[in-house]
């Protein structure tokens, strides 16, 4: 059999990252250290729980690779309208936005997996028909320190694909805000540990309204600062939702992982491991990396769901 068509068993997949043995995954002891904790979770629910969307539509992406626009932007508003358990995707909106906003879409331009300029389009027309004018929304990566609209934003979307990364094991939500900082290499000690502090500076705290984590093609594995390979990515036609940065990464990291068991065939641990996910939980305390304490709403095709 060959190893891209090898079948987790239940069994198997049950065991990928699943309650907090994904501690293994991000390289880390699978104690959790109680001091460590913040009480302070504004993206929590209540219950200090985590809502995350999970959303696939098998017809997304077409023969050419490229996303279905219309398709692509149905997935993200019923994504949100069932993430703020809401009637329409109107409210769903506008709970997310109000017409005073002045609104930047992080977004990400590697080359060799962008975000999907449908996706950054489908948000740009939610985001003016709630009320916000075009001169106070802008979506922007690299230059997001001399961007005006991001200077004064009141409301952060932050969007881009997952992948395998040569600094932090996976490139995620909660690295995608890296450039922010005029040198984001600060931030790479110890496989981009120190990532949880990003999301205390005065730019971003409390602004990030919205993750979601670009699943469509997403890269399980790749070698060197910028490796890609079209072998190492896979139609999984998805998106992961959560205003919970931490819990989408987290899920995003199952999914990564369950396909490079089934691909390889053996466990193959990241290099480095992407214990940011983690600590941005035990020591920045920006959400949940505890799968047990996260309420997964799977949306659309089920079909090699992998978690």
């Amino acid at each position: 059999m060959s190893r891209k068509t090898t079948k987790l068993t239940r069994r198997r997949l049950l065991g990928v990252g699943s309650g907090w043995a994904l501690a293994g995954l991000f390289g880390l002891p699978r104690s959790r250290p109680a001091a460590a904790r913040s009480t302070e979770k504004p993206s929590l629910s209540p219950r200090g729980r985590s809502r995350v969307i999970l959303i696939r539509d098998q017809r997304v992406l077409g023969k050419d690779g490229h996303p279905d626009a219309a398709i692509l932007h149905e997935m993200l508003n019923r994504g949100l309208t069932e993430l703020f358990e809401v009637p329409t995707s109107e409210a769903a909106w506008r709970r997310l936005i109000r017409p005073e906003d002045t609104v930047g879409v992080k977004s990400n331009a590697w080359d060799n997996l962008p975000t999907p300029p449908a996706l950054e389009e489908a948000i740009r027309k939610e985001v003016l028909a709630v009320g916000v004018t075009a001169d106070r929304f802008s979506v922007d990566d690299r230059g997001v320190r001399k961007n005006p609209v991001f200077k004064k934003a009141t409301a952060l979307i932050n969007v881009r694909p997952m992948r395998t990364h040569h600094w932090s094991g996976l490139g995620t939500c909660l690295k995608n805000v890296i450039m922010f900082v005029p040198n984001p290499p600060d931030y790479h000690d110890d496989a981009c540990a120190p990532l949880g502090a990003l999301w205390q500076l005065p730019e971003i705290k409390g602004k990030v309204r919205l993750n979601i984590l670009v699943m469509l093609t997403p890269q399980f594995h790749g070698v060197g600062p910028h490796g890609f390979s079209p072998r190492f990515t896979w139609p999984y036609q998805g998106l992961i939702i959560g205003t919970d940065p931490v819990a989408v990464d987290t899920t995003g990291a199952r999914i990564i992982t369950a396909k490079r068991l089934q691909f390889f065939d053996t466990e193959r641990p990241f290099t480095p491991p992407p214990h940011h996910i983690q600590y941005a939980d035990t020591r920045y305390g920006l959400g949940n990396a505890d799968p047990e304490r996260i309420d997964l709403v799977r949306l659309g095709w089920r079909e090699d769901e992998l978690i």
